[in-house]
Parts: C-alpha cells; structure tokens; sequence
C-alpha cells in the first residue's frame, strides 16, 4: 500500500477555522467536499483563496482539500487562504529559509502568513450594538 506525503495547514478569520489538508495532485480544490467553484458564490473570494499559490507558482501541483466551518463566506476563504499559505510552509521546511526564493520569504512578503485578528467586538448592555448608542431625544 502505497502512501501519498501530506501536508496539513490550519487557518482561523473572524469565526471561522478552517484545516487544509495538501497532497501531490492536478489542482483540484474540493471544501467541504465540495467543488470550489459551487461552494463560494463570488469569484473573489475564489481568487483570495488561492493566492498563496499563485505567488509560489503552485496552482496546477496540489489536489487540496478543506474542511471549514464557522462564520461566512468571506471568514471562511480567509481562513482557508491562510490554511494553504501554513501547508506551503511545512512543504518548503526542508529548504534553506535564507533564499531569496524560499516560500516563507515570498509569503510573508505578502502578508499572506500573518493571522488577521479582527472579530466582531461583544455588544455592551445600554447600547444597541458594540459602541452604537440608542438616538438622543431632547424632548
């Protein structure tokens, strides 16, 4: 039995987490065991997603398949970016990270390994959402 090498990379955006799961392949890109294309509606968010690799130069090399869940659309493709961009990471560990080439220096360079932090902020009692406060009446 023959055993394909893989590559994992987790990713988390606003609510939503997001495990990439990387092998040798064609390209095929399946979420939630769905294809690509069906799972996000927008072709924006398709294109964010496959950012890092397209910077690395890697499109057509791996089948990668991720598993999601929480938060939105876009929650959901940030995470799964970041995912892929941590599974190119431990794919390149074995090169030298001091080349100008290395996947680490051309991801970051991006900004394409930094976790975005943003959340929604909690709502605070006596307001209508997190800093909106009910309108003013003077009389």
């Amino acid at each position: 039995m023959s055993t394909k090498q893989c590559w994992i990379g987790t990713g988390r955006r606003k609510r939503a987490i997001a495990r990439v799961r990387m092998v040798g392949g064609t390209g095929k890109i399946t979420i939630n065991n769905t294809p690509i294309e069906e799972y996000f509606p927008n072709a924006m968010l398709i294109m964010d997603l496959k950012q890092p690799l397209t910077i690395t130069d890697n499109e057509n090399r791996f089948d990668i398949t991720i598993n999601v869940n929480g938060g939105g659309y876009s929650g959901q493709a940030g995470a799964a970016r970041l995912g892929i961009a941590r599974a190119l990471l431990s794919f390149d560990a074995n090169t030298d990270q001091t080349r100008e080439d290395s996947y680490r220096k051309v991801l970051k360079v991006n900004g394409l390994i930094t976790r975005d932090s943003r959340v929604k902020e909690r709502k605070k009692y006596g307001l209508k959402k997190a800093r909106r406060a009910p309108q003013f009446s003077k009389r």
